[in-house]
């Protein structure tokens, strides 16, 4: 990851890590058994729940990598190979049409798996970690970053139903592979940045 990485850059990669366009079909199909007036409230009340959990590792990040004694260099390399396996999983989906995070269940969803994976999954989380841990002191940059990147989630997933209908599951499909390739490129980038971190620490 870059040393200089602007809110914005930060903000867009999160929000592309959330995927919500990604995530309109499993929510609509997580959602279908759920009574119309609930589904609202049961959407903005996992959307906090992802918030919550997102802020919990973004202002607990350092002292999560000082007790398992890891370094950032480590977080990179390994953050970047879970964001290519996400990225990989929205170009080429499962032949089964199970999404990126598995088949969906059945009943009222709660915590899993709308809000965690769903939103925050553990490519977010660690994408977290490695901004508080590279550069600790920009820590309401980074609170300003992921606000805009749930907010813009969270209004996607509250308008999905308008959204399916409107663009069509091929135009969502579609989105969906950009945004794929975009991750795959953050994650590279990612990765490589953390390798070349770890060639100059070498004595």
């Amino acid at each position: 990851m870059e040393a200089q990485m602007t809110t914005l850059s930060a903000g867009i990669m999160l929000f592309l890590i959330m995927d919500p366009l990604g995530n309109i079909p499993i929510f609509l199909s997580l959602l279908k058994d759920v009574p119309p007036r609930r589904r609202r409230r049961v959407m903005v009340r996992e959307l906090l729940i992802a918030l919550g959990v997102l802020l919990v590792f973004l202002f607990g990040g350092q002292q999560f990598l000082h007790l398992m004694q890891l370094k950032p260099d480590s977080i990179s390399v390994a953050g970047g190979i879970v964001l290519f396996l996400i990225g990989i999983r929205m170009v080429f989906p499962p032949a089964d049409g199970s999404g990126i995070f598995g088949k969906p269940g059945q009943g009222e969803p709660f915590i899993v798996p709308m809000a965690i994976p769903g939103v925050a999954g553990p490519s977010a989380m660690a994408a977290l970690l490695l901004l508080t841990n590279t550069q600790p002191g920009r820590t309401a940059d980074w609170v300003l970053a992921l606000l805009l990147a749930w907010l813009a989630t969270a209004i996607i997933l509250l308008s999905s139903t308008y959204l399916f209908r409107w663009l069509g599951e091929s135009v969502l499909t579609a989105l969906e592979r950009v945004m794929g390739m975009l991750l795959i490129a953050l994650s590279v980038q990612m990765f490589m940045s953390g390798v070349a971190s770890f060639l100059r620490s070498m004595p």
